[in-house]
């Protein structure tokens, strides 16, 4: 029986976050029990995958026996007992935050707004998830924390900068994680570990302040689209003044959305992209299946060119080194990221002022192309998971031209500020998950989660699990 009994909480790991959390409102299994299993799984599993940083056992099982009082007493929020991580960019009280590098600052006496909500909203932090040096790099691995690895193989990156997060998720070890994204960090880990990740549109979810010159914004990473619709319902502002506004993000993912417009887009704006054989394929597919669920897919460009990508790139080089340039010790830092500070020095103030003032300008040219469509359909990833070690001894630069590739249709939406869901559609021959990017107009995200749940619904990957990991 007892086999039996952790056998239900294994696939309920395995299940997701929004399945945990009803599962604890409908007395399947206790706070307490899914938080020991989570809690093994991750003492089994962490010293190979090394996604996290630390873990708040001791905090966590108080928080998980308040949670289980608050579902016997008949409340129900999205996440009410479901353990969750979260990334190492974001404040938890009484621990350093530490931004993948040795911590330039002591410990932290209260919580983000995020961590502020998600423990309000019942869900139990389990811990904190590895990224490289300051959130800087399409790969998780850094001198402080060493490397973290892709549960789906183990020679390969989870992405970044939030690998741990996707890591965690990806692993069965939390059914969601936070990330943030500033060029893409969200989508790359979510494109490299099969996950379903949201990098919302600027400003719906509080982050304390600007990052990077209004680059990066936080969003869920999670199993499926209601895990990561259940965190958004946590952790954003529900945008009531807004038409669409306050219908709950996994209402909106339950739900098949209308007959939509999609426009097929290839294009960067820097040109044709390299994408390797069979991504380009399950991108042309992903399109098919779109039409047969009775949207019309077109192919249409984004209208964005040189000028967006030299935006983009000044406020990176600048909001990176000026974040770098900030800490207290810079000799702690690694050498790579003093390489981006001291590019970013070569940014002046009035290059900044140039690519801020122009982002309306930039955003009212490109969002013309939302006036003959819905949504718009990219690429993720165009190549497989980094290697691990393959930016080993690499300066900024170097670093920076290597990843670039494999990265290109990300950046131009952290820019303007569009809502983007990546969306697993499948694995390559070498087993390695693939993915694509659902682009919306401003506050779209709960039209991308319906469409993205319509395409779950219709091929669900949820038990699309790695070998080995049980």
């Amino acid at each position: 029986m007892a086999v039996e009994r952790a056998s239900i909480v294994q696939d309920l790991l395995w299940a997701g976050a929004d399945a945990q959390a009803r599962a604890l409102r409908e007395r399947v299994v206790r706070a307490d029990e899914l938080l020991l299993h989570v809690l093994e799984r991750q003492a089994l599993l962490d010293p190979a995958l090394n996604a996290f940083r630390v873990v708040y056992a001791d905090g966590a099982w108080p928080a998980a026996e308040a949670a289980q009082k608050r579902i016997d007493g008949g409340e129900a929020t999205p996440l009410l007992g479901v353990p969750v991580a979260v990334k190492d960019d974001l404040d938890v009280a009484g621990d350093v935050t530490g931004m993948g590098g040795r911590p330039q600052h002591g410990p932290v006496t209260a919580d983000s707004e995020v961590v502020a909500r998600l423990r309000a909203a019942g869900a139990i932090v389990v811990g904190r998830t590895n990224v490289p040096e300051r959130c800087l790099w399409p790969f998780t691995e850094s001198l402080a924390h060493g490397v973290t690895r892709n549960p789906w193989s183990l020679d390969h990156s989870p992405g970044g900068s939030s690998g741990g997060s996707a890591a965690a998720v990806a692993a069965g070890i939390v059914g969601v994680a936070t990330g943030s994204d500033g060029g893409g960090s969200i989508r790359i880990p979510s494109g490299f570990c099969g996950l379903l990740g949201v990098k919302t549109t600027r400003g719906l979810v509080p982050l304390g302040g600007e990052r990077w010159h209004g680059l990066s914004v936080a969003g869920p990473i999670g199993r499926t689209v209601a895990d990561a619709a259940a965190m958004l319902d946590v952790i954003a502002d529900d945008g009531s003044e807004r038409p669409e506004g306050g219908t709950p993000y996994r209402d909106a993912a339950a739900t098949d959305p209308r007959p939509l417009r999609i426009a097929l887009s290839w294009r960067t704006p820097i040109g044709p992209a390299r994408i390797d054989r069979r991504r380009r394929a399950a991108i042309t597919e992903t399109a098919e299946r779109l039409r047969g669920l009775g949207h019309e897919v077109v192919e249409r460009e984004v209208p964005a060119g040189l000028r967006e990508f030299a935006m983009f790139l000044v406020h990176y080089l600048r909001g990176g080194g000026d974040d770098a340039a900030g800490v207290p010790h810079p000799a702690w830092l690694e050498s790579r990221t003093r390489g981006v500070r001291a590019l970013g020095r070569l940014v002046p103030d009035r290059l900044l002022r140039w690519a801020r003032d122009a982002v309306p300008g930039s955003r009212a040219a490109v969002d013309r192309i939302f006036d003959d469509v819905d949504v718009v359909l990219q690429p993720g990833p165009t190549g497989p998971p980094f290697r691990i070690g393959a930016f080993h001894r690499r300066g900024a630069l170097a670093t920076m031209l290597g990843v670039a590739p494999r990265i290109p249709h990300m950046q131009l939406w952290n820019l303007l500020g569009h809502p983007v869901a990546a969306v697993p559609v499948g694995r390559d021959d070498a087993g390695l998950p693939m993915g694509v990017q659902l682009v919306g107009p401003h506050h779209a995200e709960r039209l991308l989660l319906s469409l993205a749940g319509q395409l779950e619904r219709d091929r669900p990957w949820v038990q699309d699990r790695p070998a080995g990991l049980g």
